[in-house]
């Protein structure tokens, strides 16, 4: 297992580790940068090897695209097959869609994954080392379950055409300018496809793990800046000092309280630039993915329906794909849940600081807690589109309209 570690480490080393704004970030972002290398899909990495790699590999992901594009425009007859063309386009222009948007704004996600670089960023204390590791800890938890679940479905995706009873069948439905129905040909061109399939869906997993490293980044920023305001008192009095009126009130712990004070008033301020960035750069892709996903839901409930029989590779290949549909907006929905309530949980942060203990007698202290509490006022909403907050009431109602659909298009059966 060492040896398949060192192995991985060694493959897989890119630029963006080499590049890495800090320990943060890399902690944060290491697994993340690592896949994406290995798919060929690393940004700062320019050796000539590796644009020769990375090439090759878009170039069959668009390839394949085009075929399966031609056979959707071409080729409405049958209904199941139609199904299976509609979800795996539409997936694969909405990923597409999602990492021209990302590359547009790298900018955006380059300050976002260097935030906790901040100065005013602090885990100095045990508590907050221990919230950090959490975050940590539970990125890397569902990073796993994401790849392990993607894996399971791509795994019987590209076995369920040897074992149907269509012959010279492929794992995607695509058109291609020649015949290939034959003894000589099929092997090679389903291996072909096989490559092609596996790195474009290695592509929509990376766009949906890079989107959930980020989610958790600043969800764990945000609740380090709420025990940062809690403890600000005793973070100012040290260890071994208490917290009585007179002690507060001394000239070394005003000092003190007024540097981490402004510090964090800062921290808060830059946390909600990069939410609203970051919330400004996801609302069109995001209403791409959540349309997309409404209907890969229903198609695929449909599908698993059709075929609801425990011996039919088609009913675990559709279970499968409708899991990893629904987990995947699932983290979305809950991750921009959560930061909609850590960023109103600033405001009550704040009242539980100690401010009744005689600090708001000190010049500006009133007037800094008071703008960070208005501010938090208003929480950081996701949305996409403008239309739809990301939230786990929107994936039930989403969810519940493509159930809905699935039982009408079953009566049309």
């Amino acid at each position: 297992m060492q040896f398949l570690r060192r192995v991985w480490r060694q493959t897989s080393q890119c630029q963006a580790l080499e590049h890495s704004s800090g320990r943060y970030e890399t902690l944060f972002f290491e697994s993340i940068y690592r896949v994406t290398y290995v798919a060929g899909f690393a940004i700062l990495d320019d050796s000539t090897p590796y644009l020769i790699y990375s090439s090759f590999i878009k170039t069959m992901i668009v390839l394949l695209l085009i075929c399966e594009t031609w056979h959707l425009l071409s080729d409405t007859t049958n209904l199941d097959v139609l199904i299976d063309n509609i979800t795996v386009t539409m997936i694969n222009f909405t990923t597409l869609y999602r990492y021209i948007n990302m590359r547009q704004n790298k900018f955006i996600y380059k300050k976002l994954v260097s935030a906790m670089e901040s100065p005013y960023f602090d885990i100095s204390t045990e508590s907050r080392k221990r919230i950090f590791n959490f975050w940590v800890q539970r990125n890397e938890r569902f990073l796993i379950l994401l790849l392990v679940l993607a894996g399971c479905t791509l795994g019987i995706w590209c076995v369920y055409p040897l074992v149907d009873d269509i012959e010279y069948n492929l794992m995607v439905s695509a058109r291609f300018p020649f015949e290939y129905q034959t003894p000589v040909r099929y092997p090679i061109l389903y291996m072909s496809v096989y490559m092609a399939f596996s790195y474009s869906s290695t592509f929509v997993l990376l766009n949906d793990l890079i989107m959930q490293a980020h989610l958790m980044h600043l969800l764990c920023q945000y609740n380090i800046l709420c025990n940062c305001f809690e403890s600000i008192i005793s973070d100012c009095l040290g260890e071994n000092e208490c917290e009585h009126s007179e002690t507060i009130l001394t000239k070394k712990f005003k000092e003190k309280y007024l540097k981490k004070l402004n510090n964090l008033v800062n921290q808060h301020k830059f946390i909600l630039d990069n939410s609203m960035d970051f919330k400004k750069s996801l609302s069109k892709p995001m209403l791409a993915q959540l349309t997309a996903s409404g209907f890969l839901i229903c198609f695929l409930g449909y599908q698993a329906s059709v075929n609801a029989d425990p011996s039919n590779a088609k009913f675990f290949m559709s279970l499968l794909y409708i899991l990893y549909a629904l987990f995947e907006l699932f983290i979305f929905c809950k991750w921009c849940d959560e930061i909609k309530i850590q960023s109103e949980n600033i405001a009550n942060s704040v009242y539980c600081s100690g401010w009744e203990k005689g600090i708001t007698a000190m010049p500006g202290v009133r007037a800094r807690l008071l703008l960070v509490a208005i501010r938090a006022r208003r929480p950081v909403i996701f949305t996409a589109g403008s239309l739809f907050e990301l939230s786990l009431a929107s994936y039930t109602t989403l969810v519940k309209t493509s159930y809905s659909a699935v039982t009408v298009l079953r009566r049309f059966q």
